[in-house]
């Protein structure tokens, strides 16, 4: 079993560089299935959710060559699995990508139920109301889903009920090499749907209106080729940006694009923090010791504040001066890590999508864990945040999303530890 150990409670300084987007590449990996031709992807993050969905497309019969760490030439040319492997695909929720990206290039999908972070109920019936919307017959049965056609893909006007990330992009892919139009409304508008569309606009499709609430995508016969870098992830951004405020000192995030940010920005200054915008970085400081301002926070689709950085919110506001409230405007269940904060001392009382949170002086040290993704992230931004010593596992959870995490803390001056700890072993401490 691994652990980090973390000696928290003082500040940090420094640069850090911020990886390719996660939401993106596992998107964008899948859709190289469409793609007659090699394709040299870069800026791809190296961690678990990615190197599975490489793994998944070389298991399915692509050949996969890594260049390096964070670049891939995958060739799908010679693919003619329509079924990705059975335990791999269960593990994670992007999984369902493949049934897009399969249904565009051969007619047909078979796939388990795709896994992931637990929020609650996350059904996938705007992804089947758009396939069957373009001719697909959708078929679940005993955890498996069988997607099929009998004519090939047609183009087609589809409405979302909901504004549904994973939906519009789905939708995106099996549309690509449709016959005809197709038509997408109440789109999402998230930067990593903009990003999958010019990845395959680069590749020779002909996809208009991403980051609007309207796409339209003119199906083309074949897609060859190409090169494409990955944006940066927002996400792992706004998690430094947090990490900064939350311990103080004065951290440069690089390797971003600042408008993406601009509501986590928004917030942090509303709190008292002060973040400065240059071309592709953003600094944030806060003096060491200074407690932040209370703020209130709801969740929204994008351009509104993500939902993957209310955990990490959260945690300044425990310590904020004031009474502060959450609104998760998004996922029914995004707040089992609130149990690992009062853990550490934070007085919050939470009733269904609505959480109240009591600021007190500062955080204690305890024994945490990380519940998912990006809850993980908020309880390691507690750890370094409280004075002593706390421990946090099942950081596979952590890992999953953010590349040469412990290496990058340590560089801001962070100590921070990731132990083995065998069966009944005594944990070495941080220095």
């Amino acid at each position: 079993m691994e652990k980090y150990l973390i000696s928290g409670g003082n500040p940090l300084y420094g640069r850090v560089d911020i990886s390719g987007a996660k939401n993106a590449a596992v998107a964008i990996i899948p859709a190289a299935i469409l793609v007659d031709g090699p394709c040299r992807i870069e800026n791809i993050p190296n961690i678990s959710d990615v190197n599975h969905m490489v793994e998944m497309l070389y298991k399915m019969g692509a050949s996969v060559k890594m260049i390096n760490k964070n670049t891939f030439e995958i060739d799908c040319s010679h693919l003619r699995s329509v079924a990705p492997p059975h335990d791999m695909a269960r593990s994670m929720r992007a999984s369902y990508y493949f049934i897009g990206a399969l249904l565009g290039r051969f007619g047909r999908a078979t796939i388990d139920l795709p896994g992931g972070c637990y929020f609650g109920v996350r059904p996938i019936d705007q992804h089947i109301k758009g396939f069957e919307a373009l001719g697909a017959e959708i078929n679940i049965e005993h955890g498996m889903i069988d997607a099929t056609t009998r004519d090939g893909l047609h183009g087609n006007t589809i409405y979302l009920d909901v504004v549904t990330v994973g939906a519009t992009i789905n939708i995106m892919l099996a549309a690509v090499r449709a016959e005809g139009v197709t038509v997408i409304e109440n789109a999402a508008k998230e930067p990593h749907i903009v990003d999958v569309a010019n990845f395959l606009n680069s590749m020779g499709a002909d996809i208009k209106g991403a980051g609007t609430d309207v796409i339209k995508i003119k199906g083309v016969r074949e897609l060859h080729g190409g090169s494409y870098s990955i944006i940066p992830d927002q996400i792992e951004a706004g998690t430094y940006m947090a990490l900064a405020a939350a311990t103080g000192g004065e951290i440069e995030i690089c390797n971003v694009i600042p408008k993406h940010l601009e509501s986590i920005t928004a917030k942090l200054e509303e709190m008292g923090a002060e973040v400065i915008e240059k071309d592709d970085s953003v600094v944030v400081r806060k003096e060491p010791g200074k407690r932040l301002e209370k703020a209130n926070i709801k969740t929204l689709p994008y351009p509104g504040f993500p939902t993957d950085m209310q955990p990490q919110l959260a945690v300044l506001l425990a310590t904020a001066k004031g009474t502060s409230i959450v609104t998760e405007g998004v996922w029914d269940n995004r707040y089992r890590y609130v149990d690992e904060l009062k853990r550490m001392g934070a007085v919050i009382q939470v009733d269904g999508k609505v959480a109240v949170y009591e600021g007190v002086s500062e955080l204690s040290p305890a024994s945490v864990k990380a519940c998912d993704l990006r809850a993980g992230a908020a309880i390691v931004i507690a750890a370094l945040s409280a004075s002593g010593t706390s421990e946090v596992e099942d950081i596979y959870h952590i890992e999953r999303g953010y590349e040469d995490f412990v290496t990058k803390l340590t560089a801001l001056g962070a100590r921070i530890k990731k132990v083995q700890v065998p069966d009944g072993g005594e944990l070495e401490r941080v220095n």
